[in-house]
């Protein structure tokens, strides 16, 4: 695993054939055999450890090191196991990303999206600036799902996910809410007025045709939006009102967009809610 030999490495200082950085920092990691001796206990290496090869090539390990004692209990030296852990890293990364993105899209899903506005919000209100959350739902995709297929409507989404992220910054977040609806963190903008001009770069992009399987398929969306700090102080209180919002742009016609106020009848929103997802489809 180090890449010397036994008697290539015999007389060698131990940091040069036992090359450890951190993995996140990339710097040089302690010596666990120095730690051992030097507070004569067992010592363990810092997590995300990288062992570099004599060649240059990295692997993860974790290890255990122990002092040596002599028969009179005086520390002359340390042993150390370490194995390789490249393959169960990968994995548990795996399954964290599995865990916080949608398995269709590959977008954020729920979970993760409000951890984003929750940090989002506190850099909001350390810095004294605003943050717009947009909810979007694509008109008729139940017409596409019964038409064309629910493979067919699995590749519209993923080319609707690939334009919203196309359409926003690298800074701000798109996520899949769940079936058509997709629910967009804007991280930071100047005023209300720049969430307006988004939605509206987004119902553009969304309207040029989407090219599927030798088929044309024409989109539309309805979105809403919400501001922090005027409509909400928390995620699910922000997403809410632009859900409410997206409905009001909806009971419009296809390709509206509407901003939330507090006025706004949340109230009149909720029957139309519970009506368009009784019959709602995932595709």
């Amino acid at each position: 695993m180090t890449g010397w030999s036994g008697a290539e490495a015999s007389g060698r200082p131990f940091a040069e054939v036992f090359q450890i950085i951190e993995g996140v920092t990339r710097e040089t990691a302690r010596n666990p055999m120095q730690s051992a001796v030097k507070q004569n206990q067992a010592v363990g290496l810092t997590s995300n450890c990288i062992l570099v090869r004599r060649d240059g090539c990295e692997s993860a390990i974790e290890d255990s090191t122990a002092p040596i004692h002599s028969r009179t209990g005086q520390v002359i030296g340390a042993v150390i196991v370490f194995r390789d852990v490249s393959e169960a890293r990968a994995m548990r990364l795996k399954m964290t990303h599995l865990a916080q993105h949608d398995f269709l899209t590959d977008l954020p899903n729920r979970l993760l999206l409000n951890d984003r506005i929750t940090q989002a919000i506190s850099l909001a209100q350390r810095h004294g600036t605003h943050l717009a959350v947009l909810f979007l739902d694509l008109d008729g995709f139940k017409h596409i799902n019964d038409s064309l297929g629910h493979e067919i409507g699995d590749k519209v989404l993923k080319l609707v996910a690939q334009r919203l992220v196309a359409g926003v910054r690298t800074s701000d977040t798109v996520s899949r809410h769940g079936g058509d609806e997709f629910v967009i963190l804007l991280s930071e903008i100047a005023e209300a007025g720049d969430a307006a001009v988004s939605a509206e770069k987004i119902l553009a992009a969304l309207a040029m045709p989407h090219a599927i399987s030798e088929l044309s398929v024409n989109l539309s969306a309805s979105i809403g939006s919400s501001i922090y700090p005027q409509d909400g102080h928390d995620a699910d209180t922000l997403i809410k009102n632009a859900d409410a919002a997206m409905y009001l742009a909806k009971e419009k016609g296809s390709n509206k967009y509407h901003s939330f106020s507090q006025n706004l009848n949340v109230r009149g929103v909720e029957q139309p809610f519970l009506e368009s997802n009784s019959d709602s489809s995932i595709a």
